[in-house]
């Protein structure tokens, strides 16, 4: 170990060409590079699928298309496709073992491509994940009637299109931080996405922090980060 971290401190990327894959992504933060497959050719995604792969640890590829997984599937077999995340994944030599608890909120049922992006992050990241879908604040006692799951979280993910509401619902009612992911889902209004979003950057409960329009990986993987400060502090 001591010698390999040696040589990753003189070899922090490697230059192949159209990509600089960061090979000590996981030293300085815990999770390896994460490939994100819009515009790159297929090509390029399997290439750097490989050099990532190399490495023995976790290979987590997102938006990708079922085209894209047959191309990367036919050099590693063992690669997974989770279809509504539309995501790849290369399991590690070792992964961590799960912990504590990030519960993953979709409003609707059209939010959650965007929330399994966001649960499978955190789940291989290294958090135990609840998810808990269709609960939006169009029939609200679906929400309250689950409400003991959201006590056991470290970390909530709320994943809400249309108006975006349901993130300050959650966010004045739970314990824990919130992390909002905004969708594209709704009709004209929604402005793909926009309209949700400036609901939950003006959302009036506190503990609450917003993520960029359908980036449930970004959310997924801020969650898992809090949950892991949270096992760390309680073992402190």
């Amino acid at each position: 170990m001591d010698e390999a971290s040696e040589r990753l401190r003189f070899l922090p990327y490697e230059d192949i060409g159209f990509a600089r894959v960061d090979h000590q992504r996981y030293l300085r933060r815990g999770f390896p590079e994460v490939i994100y497959c819009p515009g790159k050719t297929t090509e390029q995604i399997v290439a750097i699928f490989g050099r990532l792969a190399a490495s023995g640890g976790t290979v987590l590829a997102t938006r990708a298309e079922v085209e894209v997984f047959e191309a990367v599937k036919a050099e590693y077999p063992e690669v997974e496709y989770h279809r509504q995340a539309k995501a790849l994944v290369q399991r590690g030599k070792t992964e961590p073992e799960p912990t504590g608890c990030v519960v993953v909120v979709s409003a609707g049922t059209a939010d959650i491509p965007v929330a399994e992006e966001a649960a499978l992050t955190a789940e291989l990241i290294g958090s135990r994940v609840e998810r808990l879908y269709d609960v939006g604040v169009a029939g609200i006692h679906r929400l309250f009637d689950n409400w003991d799951k959201l006590n056991r979280a470290r970390a909530i993910v709320v994943v809400a299109g249309m108006e975006g509401a349901l993130a300050s619902v959650v966010g004045g009612l739970a314990v824990c931080p919130v992390v909002a992911v905004p969708t594209s889902v709704g009709y004209g209004a929604n402005l793909g996405g926009i309209a949700p979003l400036l609901t939950m950057l003006n959302s009036c409960a506190t503990g609450v922090a917003v993520v960029n329009i359908d980036n449930g990986y970004g959310a997924g993987y801020m969650a898992a980060l809090i949950n892991r400060s949270a096992e760390e502090g309680e073992k402190d």
